[in-house]
């Protein structure tokens, strides 16, 4: 008596929490065990027959494809955790050669979403690679988020209570986490992080994405004196030619009025044609976003390069969908496929290459063409013979040659102003050299694995570092041990971006998330989960509002910094996105493929509709794409004057 009353209380407690599939195993509990019917030999099977895992997927994949159509999408979306853990639990308790048969006969439902990761779990074969293989740790330790509407959810619960499959509700239970939304189911096209890995937390990421991200620019930043500059010359140089027309009207005002009223005919359209110049400083320079403190201590900019900012923001030409920019393509040829990275300079003046050959040349545009030049003697240009080894011999080569990494490099970056490079490496390292001395000056060491990118911030000085051991490092010139390290990452740290107020970092990773890092703290302060591959690139917009990421299956999403939420997700490339750009103003967005080509993008009218509608999630306009005949992207780069340059090595297998 006391046990009913007991079961009793504990389904009416389950009930009133709603733990729906807490109470429906209990229930198949109690049946199984009061069942007279069920004989030992069944009930053994049940617990130890791998059949088991097999019969209850399969059942369960049935039932989802003949559901009505409306839900159909829906309910499918359940099938891929029930997969993976019946063929993980398989080869848990031993029962190797079912596994191997139960994932061969129902990989090809999962084939088209997630192919990466079923080439990985083919190589389990033991219960030791479960602990041995990252993505299988991952997944067990981990749970499946899956978005279903109420009635998809209803219908599963349904299924569930009147089919006794003790296995797929124990892995539903266990392994999975439901985000059950009410109205109608949403359209296929809609979500991209419909089922989700997420921390055994299910709020994991809502909580991260709780803390405050101060999103604007900097105070008192180079550009944005500059632009006061410039603006106060517009207006000075406005005011001058007024007063010159004035002084020209007053001696000419005699010579008759015919002449007169053309002399105001001129006065008035200069006042109008400054003013016009004006405004156009005003409205396209000058950012409306808000101002923030630096965390980091700024390096001194100098004054011949506040001079060269100046000059580029006077004649930055203004980009806008009927505006494109133009586009300066730098091809790599005769590579034999040897070229890993390329980068170039914000002028656009120099191009550098990492090679598998453990290699970085830098090319000059400026001397690219010019006839070869006679070697001087030794010791008259004053440098020592192995100086003049690593520099460049024009009667050889037209290019400087940067040895010292011991394996194939992976990145490379110039800083703000191209007075220094950085690159990495497969040794593990990364090496700052000078583009004046053509010299190695620092080898930084503190990853255990290869480094696959490596950033300049954008007021140099400050670097930061993506790797093979899970983590991204910040690092300062002058110091040859990182500043800070960035860990919560579950594999690779394959790209790295600064904000574009230095004082956060993102980083993408091939556990398909992007993670925004404080810079002073070393915490995580936003999680970006949308994406179905390994996140291979990374851009901040200029006003440091929103942030775009392009993974290796051809997909971009932009992201807003604020609330974390993915605003535009786009899928117009066909393969793996290796670099992003936004032009000087934001209004553009490049992206460069592995399928041969460049595409623009018209940022500037989903920004506006989400200022007016925060609800609403957009879809990027496709301005234009630009097609390479053979040539990969690697990368893109919008100058201070918003030229676009590219770069990528010709490849006639393509």
């Amino acid at each position: 008596m006391e046990d009913e009353e007991m079961e009793k209380k504990v389904q009416q407690y389950l009930q009133r929490k709603g733990f729906r599939l807490t109470e429906l195993a209990l229930q198949e509990e109690r049946n199984r065990i009061s069942t007279s019917s069920v004989s030992d030999v069944a009930l053994a099977r049940s617990e130890n027959d791998p059949a088991r895992y097999y019969d209850g997927y399969s059942k369960l994949r049935t039932w989802a494809y003949s559901s009505l159509d409306q839900y159909k999408h829906e309910l499918l979306r359940v099938l891929y955790p029930v997969f993976i853990h019946s063929f993980m639990d398989l080869v848990a308790e031993g029962h190797t050669q079912e596994a191997r048969s139960f994932f061969h006969t129902f990989r090809e439902d999962h084939e088209l979403m997630h192919s990466r990761d079923l080439q990985k779990l083919e190589g389990i074969l033991s219960p030791s690679h479960l602990e041995e293989m990252e993505l299988a740790r991952s997944l067990r330790q981990n749970q499946f988020r899956i978005k279903l509407c109420e009635y998809s959810y209803e219908l599963l619960l349904q299924y569930l209570q009147k089919t006794q499959a003790l296995v797929v509700l124990g892995i539903i239970n266990e392994r999975t986490t439901f985000d059950v939304s009410p109205g109608q189911p949403s359209l296929i096209s809609d979500d991209t992080d419909v089922v989700a890995l997420v921390g055994t937390k299910k709020d994991l990421a809502k909580q991260i994405n709780l803390k405050e991200v101060h999103w604007g620019l900097l105070e008192d930043s180079v550009e944005e004196r500059m632009e006061k500059t410039l603006l106060e010359s517009d207006k000075t140089e406005a005011e001058s030619k007024d007063a010159d027309a004035e002084d020209n009207n007053k001696r000419k005002s005699s010579e008759g009025g015919k002449q007169g009223g053309s002399v105001k005919k001129v006065k008035k359209d200069k006042i109008a044609g400054a003013t016009g110049k004006t405004n156009k400083s005003e409205t396209s320079i000058v950012s409306v976003a808000p101002r923030v403190k630096p965390e980091l201590t700024l390096p001194v900019i100098p004054v011949e390069v506040e001079q060269s900012i100046l000059e580029d923001l006077r004649n930055r030409a203004q980009l806008n969908s009927l505006a494109l920019p133009s586009v300066s393509f730098y091809t790599f040829l005769n590579t034999h496929n040897g070229l890993n990275c390329s980068s170039i300079s914000h002028d656009g003046s120099l191009v550098v290459g990492g090679f598998s050959d453990s290699s970085v040349k830098v090319w000059d545009m400026s001397k690219i063409g010019q006839p070869p030049k006679t070697s001087s003697p030794q010791g008259e240009n004053g440098l020592s013979q192995g100086e003049r080894t690593s520099a460049s011999d024009y009667g050889k080569r037209p290019y400087t040659l940067f040895q010292g990494h011991s394996g194939p490099v992976y990145s490379a970056a110039f800083s703000p102003f191209g007075d220094f490079l950085l690159s990495s490496s497969s040794d593990s390292t990364i090496r700052l050299w000078s583009t004046k001395l053509n010299a190695n000056l620092v080898c930084y060491k503190g990853h255990n694995y290869p480094v696959w990118d490596v950033q300049f911030s954008p007021v140099g000085h400050y670097f930061a570092s993506a790797s093979h051991d899970r983590t991204a490092r910040i690092w300062s010139m002058d110091k040859i041990q990182p500043l800070r390290i960035m860990a919560g990452h579950l594999s690779d740290v394959d790209c790295v971006q600064w904000h574009v107020n230095c004082n956060y970092i993102a980083t993408g990773s091939s556990d398909k998330t992007v993670r925004l890092w404080d810079v002073q703290t070393g915490e995580c302060i936003r999680m970006f989960i949308g994406h179905r591959s390994m996140v291979l690139s990374l851009a901040m917009s200029p006003d440091g509002r929103y942030m775009a990421s392009g993974d290796e299956d051809g997909t971009i999403m932009m992201w807003d910094l604020s609330s974390g939420r993915c605003v535009s997700p786009l899928g117009g490339h066909s393969s793996c996105v290796w670099s992003l750009a936004y032009s000087c103003e934001g209004a553009l967005l490049a992206s460069g493929s592995a399928d041969c080509t460049v595409k623009l993008w018209d940022v500037a009218s989903s920004t506006k509709v989400l200022k007016t509608d925060d609800t609403s999630t957009n879809r990027l306009r496709m301005l234009k794409t630009l097609r390479t005949k053979s040539t990969p992207v690697y990368t893109l780069r919008f100058s201070r004057r918003n030229l676009l340059f590219a770069a990528g090595a010709l490849s006639l297998g393509s």
